[in-house]
């Protein structure tokens, strides 16, 4: 029987964009569809940085109890904020072709400022502790608000920059004049990657967003994911990995860091591997960092954000 997929998203521009890239999708298939947003925890508290908050799946947490009250069918999520473990009665149901993994900084036209004493604005561990350690001499400060709002906020304050994921600006065409790509800098995991959810029991829903599910990106995206799991990351950890795929020798790059808060200390792994081990592979990458020095670093970063 057919049946109105309600489509549950946040109410910001770019996660919009998202729901309606997933609507379109389906309009395309033949489905039938409807768009509900609301307004999620994370949106709600912009002023307190996201580690501190202390919930997971901030992003996603107000979707998840509509979606299990029979509110909502399917919930899009933009891939990095979803917690590595899903509520249950919540499974993922389709993972979208993956747009740009890069981090950008956004600046005011004058990058003399790389050299000397400056500020940069970011909400996030993960690029707080890779710029740190590419510039110690350097400052950060907490950033937080949806795209634009972060956007508007650098242009009032001094700083002379901010981190940004470059699929999110591009997506909503906010991409600005000057910004410089980091390429040095590891991404979230599954960055750049749209995750759509819905009920373990919807049999409707399972096998049309099984329709619009990208293999490669599913695949790339799981075992960024387990290795943030098995690091026990979350939010609250400078933890960056990305893994892609080589079709032509059928083999898979993956690179995976941990950094301290403050940047000084990173432990990385570089390294390709065969596709057939995929299904391990994020979790052994992840206990190799462990035994690697990551087990005390990440008692020590638990042990710092406690204070």
């Amino acid at each position: 029987m057919k049946k109105n997929i309600r489509i549950g998203t946040r109410d910001s521009q770019l996660a919009l964009w998202q729901a309606h890239t997933v609507e379109k999708l389906l309009n395309d298939l033949g489905y039938s569809t409807t768009i509900v947003a609301v307004k999620s925890e994370g949106d709600l508290q912009v002023t307190q940085p996201l580690y501190e908050l202390g919930i997971t799946g901030i992003f996603t947490k107000t979707l998840d109890i509509a979606l299990l009250e029979g509110k909502i069918d399917i919930a899009v999520h933009s891939m990095k904020d979803v917690p590595t473990s899903l509520p249950e009665g919540i499974v993922q149901a389709a993972v979208l072709e993956r747009g740009n993994t890069t981090d950008i900084l956004v600046h005011k036209g004058n990058l003399d400022f790389l050299e000397k004493n400056a500020t940069i604005a970011t909400g996030s561990l993960r690029r707080q502790a890779q710029w740190l350690h590419k510039h110690p001499q350097h400052t950060t400060v907490d950033l937080r608000g949806n795209v634009n709002s972060r956007l508007q906020k650098l242009k009032d304050n001094a700083w002379q920059g901010a981190i940004f994921a470059a699929a999110g600006l591009e997506r909503i065409n906010l991409k600005p004049e000057h910004y410089i790509n980091l390429e040095w800098m590891t991404p979230a995991p599954a960055q750049g990657a749209m995750m759509v959810v819905t009920s373990a029991e919807d049999t409707y829903c399972l096998n049309a967003l099984a329709e619009i599910n990208h293999v490669e990106t599913e695949i790339c995206t799981y075992i960024e994911r387990q290795f943030l799991k098995t690091l026990e990351g979350g939010c609250t950890a400078p933890i960056g990995a990305l893994v892609t795929y080589n079709e032509k020798d059928d083999v898979l790059h993956f690179k995976g860091s941990l950094f301290s808060l403050d940047g000084k200390e990173k432990i990385e792994i570089d390294k390709n591997f065969e596709l057939k081990d995929w299904k391990k592979l994020g979790h052994n990458c992840a206990v190799e960092i462990l035994e690697n020095g990551g087990k005390e670093l990440m008692n020590t970063i638990k042990t710092q954000l406690k204070k």
